[in-house]
């Protein structure tokens, strides 16, 4: 079977808050399309999109997931996308390969924290969007106040394009404000509902007709010969209107807004076939970005061009395997094609190509451009990578994931956990490329690096059920260090008689502080054979091995010079393992001599955040010995702060942002420099030594 044309599909991401509607609306749209034959439920965990164990527990999407349908003779691919900010990943991820946003509000809970998150990315990804205004069978249901916030949190270009039919449980029926048409549904039938044409109610005559001649007059602006028309008082046709609304949602600078309710049915049909007339075609929408040789350029939609994919989401299942859901950006795809992995220079043979609708597969004998394909046990790709021609391996442009919000370390709870940890973690990892893992050799730690108290919960559930391992959560060990604050001197002397050959080592040894940050330097001054030449590296192994040991307050020592200029040695008794004890013994009085120092890690934090919250931020921050660099507005009207604040005050800084901002704040830390621990504090962080 031939693939189908770029411009018979569409591709759209439902995105928005958590519980907007976004999954039972996907139910809706597959069911009116004929794709299913009853419509499942987010409660009752039956719904195609939401199909991992840990979704329907939470009634969440914690994963993107795609379902394909056909409408009017067009196959729609609808991503439908976590709405939690915990798993904004795969939101982005969607709407990087998506040519239309589908925006979805809660008539009962307005704009929210992650509805403007979806807006902001969108816009940065340049995709046109369309706003849906859904639940409004649902009691405390408002379309005008819904309207009003969207108006004031998105600005110029919102437009209605339907009017509500009734409210709440009597929600019936929109009006096209387009041509000035009702359409009324029976709700006692039960999903699918399909329209019929009726009267606009008497008591929205008034407003319909002015909220329709504001429509039009918004959308032949854009247009000199429609305004010119219009302006002579001709009817500008419906078909006329809606290709000028479809060019200006292409250009984003129109944002249609419709109603409908996902749950009874009303108005589905229509959003429907809107999304067909209005969502950008694959060869008419944002051609795919490459870059190869540091030259970045555009590749569009094309079945006669070479074959190009990008990975979008990884799946793993513990008897299926792994499954990679790909677009398709150009080319026609074919089983058995052999394509290259720049990133990893590997050769990928596509044996089996599936459509992918939830988590089921159904094969297919080719893909084409703008069209998604679902490929099993590719060995060396993940999310993210790029499968191209051998000779032309260029790679997509794919967004970075954000860096973790949230450190926890896990311990496995049992040795049979400890042998499966690691290779289960690396599995979850290609999953879920917002997850990290990384190892801390100094305080023997494995460290998930995890967006939010949700994820990691996830995570672990997913640990546990996939591949049966249970972990222990441990708070992450600050890596704190030491320092000195003026010059000392000291001597060891290492002496021991066992029978036979004894150890004798004696080394005086100078220690002065360096700036900070200037780490380790070594020098030798001994004079007169004192210690033999052979010997000065085991005195500079045994200070470096003191340093790492820990000094005063047992912690690795930085940014010290040391000098060994004296010592004494005996011609039987002396080795190397006697001048490395002595060093050690003489650095250690040395240090605990030389007003020793603990340092603290100290981050650099920029917060993100609406103006109105800013001076919550700042508070917080100083709350947590934070000191504030400065503060300035950002292009999408936010506030952003920058902040040095001490690491082991951020350990629950992502979950506190979220409370303290309802969700609206965002942040990214990186290590900065090391200060010293204020004096309060350091009697209470000090810790024994390792035993020699």
């Amino acid at each position: 079977m031939a693939p189908l044309a770029p411009s018979d599909i569409r591709n759209v991401a439902l995105v928005g808050h958590h519980a907007a509607g976004k999954t039972t609306l996907a139910e809706a749209l597959l069911l009116s399309a004929g794709a299913l034959s009853r419509q499942g439920s987010v409660e009752k965990g039956t719904t195609v999109c939401d199909f991992d164990p840990e979704e329907i527990a939470r009634q969440l999407s914690v994963s993107l997931a795609i379902a394909p349908c056909n409408v009017d003779g067009v196959k729609v691919n609808l991503l439908d996308t976590p709405g939690y900010a915990d798993f904004a990943t795969d939101m982005q991820d969607a709407l990087s390969v998506a040519d239309l946003a589908v925006i979805v509000v809660s008539a009962t809970d307005g704009v929210q924290a992650q509805t403007e998150d979806a807006w902001r990315t969108a816009a940065a990804l340049g995709i046109p969007r369309l706003i849906v205004i859904d639940k409004l069978d649902r009691e405390r249901a408002d379309f005008d106040r819904t309207l009003s916030e969207i108006r004031a949190a998105f600005g110029a270009g919102v437009a209605p394009v339907e009017l509500p039919i009734g409210s709440e449980s009597q929600f019936r029926g929109v009006i096209d404000l387009l041509d000035d048409r009702a359409t009324l549904y029976d709700t006692s039938a039960g999903p699918p509902l399909r329209g019929a044409d009726g009267p606009i109610p008497d008591d929205l005559a008034v407003t319909e007709h002015a909220v329709h001649e504001q429509l039009v007059e918004g959308i032949v602006v854009g247009d000199d010969d429609l305004m010119a028309r219009y302006l002579d008082g001709e009817q500008i046709a419906r078909a006329e209107l809606q290709a000028s609304l479809a060019s200006g949602v292409a250009a984003g600078a129109v944002f249609p807004v419709l109603c409908c309710s996902g749950a009874t049915g009303v108005g589905v049909d229509r959003l429907a076939r809107l999304v067909v007339e209005l969502c950008p075609s694959p060869d008419r929408g944002r051609p795919a970005q490459v870059s190869a040789g540091g030259v970045t350029t555009e590749v569009p939609a094309d079945l006669s061009a070479p074959p190009l994919l990008v990975v979008v989401k990884t799946l793993s299942d513990q008897h299926a395997g792994r499954l990679s859901l790909c677009k398709v950006l150009s080319g026609t795809l074919e089983p058995d094609t052999v394509l290259t992995n720049p990133r990893t220079h590997a050769d990928e043979r596509l044996h089996v190509l599936s459509q992918l609708r939830g988590h089921e597969t159904t094969p297919v004998d080719a893909v084409g451009a703008g069209d998604f394909v679902a490929i099993p046990r590719l060995a060396a790709t993940l999310t993210g990578d790029t499968l191209a021609p051998k000779d032309k391996p260029v790679t997509v442009v794919f967004p970075e994931p954000e860096a973790p919000a949230l450190a926890v370390a896990v311990a496995p709870a049992s040795r049979a956990d400890e042998d499966k940890l690691m290779s289960a973690l690396q599995r979850l990892c290609e999953e879920d490329r917002s997850l990290t893992v990384s190892r801390s050799d100094e305080a023997h730690q494995t460290v998930l690096g995890v967006s939010g108290e949700v994820h990691l919960a996830v995570t672990l559930e997913r640990l546990s059920r996939k591949f049966g391992v249970t972990v222990e959560r441990q708070e992450v060990a600050i890596p704190y260090r030491e320092t000195i604050s003026k010059p000392a001197a000291a001597e060891g002397k290492h002496k021991k008689q066992s029978g036979g050959h004894g150890q004798f080592g004696v080394c005086h040894l100078r220690v002065e502080p360096l700036e900070r940050g200037g780490g380790f330097e070594f020098h030798d001054e001994v004079v007169g054979g004192a210690i033999p030449r052979q010997y000065i590296p085991a005195v500079e192994k045994g200070v470096v091995e003191a340093m790492a040991r820990g000094g005063a307050y047992g912690y690795p020592v930085v940014d010290v010079s040391v000098t060994v200029d004296d010592g004494k040695f005996h011609p039987v008794d002396s080795s190397e393992l006697s001048f490395k004890t002595a060093a050690m013994l003489a650095f250690r009085e040395a240090v605990a001599h030389a007003g020793p120092i603990l340092l603290e890690p100290v981050s650099k934090v920029v917060v993100t955040v609406p103006a109105d919250l800013q001076g919550d931020v700042l508070g917080d921050l100083n709350s947590r010995r934070g000191r504030i660099v400065g503060t300035e507005a950002t292009v999408d009207s936010m506030q952003q702060v920058t902040a040095m604040v001490p690491t082991a005050e951020l350990a629950r800084y992502a979950v506190d942002l979220r409370a303290l901002t309802g969700g609206r704040g965002r942040f990214r830390a990186e290590h900065d420099h090391y200060d010293p621990v204020p004096e309060h504090l350091v009697a209470g962080l000090a810790r024994s030594l390792p035993s020699e």
